[in-house]
C-alpha cells in the first residue's frame, strides 16, 4: 500500500510516517519507481507507535519495545510495567508543576503586596523621591528553599 493509504488507515500523517522511517522505526519496501510500499502488517506497527506516542512515550522508548512487539514477545506484564513507569513519570511531572505553581503564586502575591504599598504611600504622600520602596518593604520571596548545611 502507498504512504497515503497507510497514513489514513493508521490515523497518522504522512509526515509522521516519513519521520518514523528516518528514525528506523519502520522499513517500507521500495517499488521499481521509487515509491514506498507498505505491507499490510505495518499498519499494526504504526498504530502501536502512534498509541505509544499518545501515552507520552518517547520515540527512543518506543524503539526499544517495537522489536518485541513485532516478534510477538512483548508480554502483557511488560506493557503493564512500562505503563506504570509512565504513570510514575507523569506523577513526578505533576509534582514539579505544582511546586512551580506555588512559587509563581508566592511571587505574584509579593508583587501585589508591593503594588498595594506603593498605592498607599502615594495616597498618604509618603513616596520616596526616587519612587523606590520604603525601608519596611519585605524582601523578594525565596526562589529556593534554604538548604540545610552539614557540619
Amino acid at each position: 500500500m502507498q504512504i497515503s493509504e497507510l497514513a489514513q488507515q493508521a490515523s497518522v500523517s504522512v509526515h509522521a510516517l516519513r519521520h518514523y522511517e528516518r528514525l528506523g522505526l519502520i522499513h517500507p519496501d521500495r517499488r521499481a519507481n521509487g515509491y514506498r510500499d507498505y505491507p499490510a502488517r505495518m499498519r499494526r506497527e504504526v498504530v502501536f507507535i502512534a498509541m505509544s506516542r499518545q501515552l507520552g512515550f518517547s520515540l527512543p522508548q518506543i524503539a526499544l519495545r517495537l522489536d518485541e512487539y513485532r516478534a510477538g514477545t512483548l508480554g502483557i506484564d511488560d506493557m503493564v510495567q512500562a505503563l506504570q513507569a509512565r504513570v510514575d513519570a507523569i506523577d513526578q511531572q505533576i509534582a514539579a508543576l505544582q511546586s512551580q505553581k506555588s512559587t509563581v503564586q508566592a511571587h505574584q502575591a509579593w508583587l501585589r503586596g508591593q503594588l498595594l504599598k506603593k498605592q498607599r504611600s502615594k495616597t498618604q504622600g509618603r513616596q520616596t523621591p526616587s519612587g523606590a520602596a520604603t525601608a519596611s518593604t519585605k524582601p523578594w520571596p525565596r526562589v529556593r528553599a534554604p538548604s540545610a548545611r552539614k557540619p
